[in-house]
C-alpha cells in the first residue's frame, strides 16, 4: 500500500507542475471559482486486522481487504485571503469489497465469502491554493461513518449498523483541462472510532482505525 502511495504522490506533484504553466500563461489568471463539485473513483484500502475480525467474530483471512468506491464533494469558496482560499461544503463517500469462500492455504480450513462496505458523510472545510485553471487543497470533516462486514451466508451484527464518528482529512489537486471540467486527484484517510462491544453475541469492540482511500476523476466548475 505504501508503493501505491507514493505513486499517487508523485503524479499529484506531476499534476500540479503541469498546472502551474497554464496559470501563468493568463495575465492576472482567474480566481478559484465560487463553487466546484468533484466526482471520483476511488480505492479503499480496508485493513486486515486480529482486533476487527474478532469483533465480527472472523477470522482475519475473511477479511476482503482492498475495495473499490466512489467520492464525492461540493464546495463553496466564500472568501480568499492573501494565498489562501477558504472553502466550505460536503463530502460524501462509499466503499465495497468482497472475498469469495476458500480455504486456508495448505489447509481444509475452510473460509467464509465476506461483504465488507463503508458509507460516510459530513460537512467539510478546505484551504485551496492556486487559481481558476487549477489548485491544490488540504481539506476535512467530522460526520458518522457505518462500516458492515458480514458473511454472505450470515446476518449482520450491531456494528455493522453502528453510527461511527469519524474525521476525514487529506488533500488533492484539479487540472482544469477545459473551461469547467478538470482531472482531479484526492488522498484521504479516515479515522474511524472504536465499534461498540456486543454483549448479545459476546463479541469485543472494533479497533480504532484509519482507512485510506485514493481517488481519481474530475471536478466541475
Amino acid at each position: 500500500m505504501a508503493a501505491l502511495i507514493s505513486r499517487y504522490v508523485i503524479a499529484m506533484a506531476a499534476t500540479v507542475l503541469l498546472v502551474a504553466p497554464a496559470a501563468r500563461a493568463q495575465d492576472p489568471p482567474p480566481r478559484i471559482p465560487l463553487i466546484a463539485l468533484d466526482l471520483h473513483g476511488t480505492m479503499p484500502f480496508f485493513p486486515i486486522d486480529d482486533e476487527l475480525a474478532a469483533s465480527r467474530n472472523l477470522r482475519p483471512a475473511e477479511l476482503p481487504g482492498t475495495g473499490l468506491g466512489l467520492h464525492g464533494a461540493l464546495t463553496f469558496y466564500p472568501l480568499k485571503w492573501k494565498a489562501v482560499t477558504f472553502g466550505i461544503g460536503a463530502d460524501a463517500a462509499v466503499g465495497r469489497s468482497h472475498k469469495g469462500a476458500g480455504t486456508i492455504g495448505g489447509t481444509d480450513v475452510p473460509l467464509r465469502a465476506v461483504t465488507e462496505t463503508f458509507a460516510h458523510i459530513a460537512p467539510e472545510i478546505s484551504f485551496n491554493f492556486g487559481t481558476g485553471d487549477g489548485w491544490s487543497y488540504i481539506s476535512g470533516g467530522i460526520g458518522p461513518s457505518v462500516w458492515s462486514i458480514t458473511p454472505d451466508d450470515g446476518v449482520a451484527l450491531a456494528a455493522d449498523s453502528e453510527r461511527l464518528k469519524t474525521i476525514n482529512y487529506g488533500g488533492g489537486a484539479r487540472w482544469f483541462i477545459k473551461p469547467h471540467l478538470a482531472f482531479s486527484l484526492d488522498l484521504r484517510f479516515y479515522a474511524i472510532n472504536p465499534s461498540s462491544p456486543d454483549p448479545v453475541q459476546g463479541l469485543p469492540a472494533g479497533p480504532r482505525t484509519r482507512l485510506v482511500v485514493i481517488g481519481a476523476g474530475i471536478s466541475l466548475k
